[in-house]
């Protein structure tokens, strides 16, 4: 069963809006959980733009299921690692006035800075996942980096999957093969969707986990928190033969 993390960014970015505590960030976190979700992502930004540090402590200290905290490596991003520990930390190398992740690391031009912030992460007793556009060959350097995981950057996967779902999972397919030849887990995340997630886990032998945020948050509009889960759950259910 491949794992679904629910990323409340969203949540966070509709409060804000209007200010105040509506709808709580916390209480949307723990119903997920309580309907089936299998973890909490957060990606807190410098300009607290929607999940605010408050929220990741608040969350911190109230999920009961595995906590992952997205973020590029400032040291704002690591004080914060330190003092919640939380199951999994994922590096994404987004500088801070981008809206959303748009890009893997290149893990060769920034070898030594990943490998010292792995080192410091582990010290936390956190998980580490990079997150990687599916490049085959940029596997290995991301294991001398000592993370125990990958997160593929699934964008291209969903921008060409209404037309060509066979051609937009053959290079994640390739990057998944290298990243378990180099001792990797595999997890993935950005527009995956009721639409596309299960093609993904059909096709992407060794996938763990997924996180999944803004299609998630939007389909609660129309089916509540709870189908929604369900549904999305159904989706990461593999094959059996």
């Amino acid at each position: 069963m491949v794992q679904l993390s629910v990323n409340v960014n969203k949540v966070a970015t509709l409060r804000n809006a209007r200010g105040g505590q509506v709808p709580n960030v916390v209480e949307f976190a723990l119903k997920a959980e309580q309907f089936g979700a299998n973890g909490i992502t957060v990606h807190p930004r410098p300009d607290q733009r929607h999940i605010r540090n408050s929220d990741v402590l608040e969350l911190a200290s109230a999920i009961r299921t595995e906590f992952n905290i997205e973020g590029y490596p400032s040291a704002d991003y690591l004080d914060l690692l330190r003092r919640v520990r939380p199951a999994q930390a994922t590096l994404v190398p987004d500088l801070p006035n981008v809206l959303t992740s748009n890009a893997g690391w290149n893990v060769v031009e920034h070898q030594q800075l990943l490998s010292d912030v792995v080192s410091e992460l582990k010290s936390f007793g956190c998980r580490v996942s990079i997150f990687m556009d599916p490049n085959p060959k940029a596997m290995e350097a991301v294991a001398r980096t000592g993370a125990d995981r990958i997160e593929l950057y699934t964008e291209a996967f969903a921008a060409q999957y209404p037309t060509n779902p066979a051609q937009a999972i053959k290079p994640y397919i390739e990057a998944s093969k290298a990243a378990q030849a180099a001792g990797l887990g595999i997890n993935a995340g950005h527009d995956l969707s009721l639409q596309n997630l299960g093609y993904l886990v059909q096709h992407l032998a060794g996938l763990q986990e997924v996180s999944i945020g803004h299609a998630l948050v939007a389909d609660c509009l129309d089916f509540g928190l709870k189908n929604t889960i369900g549904m999305y759950r159904r989706l990461c259910q593999p094959l059996t033969y």
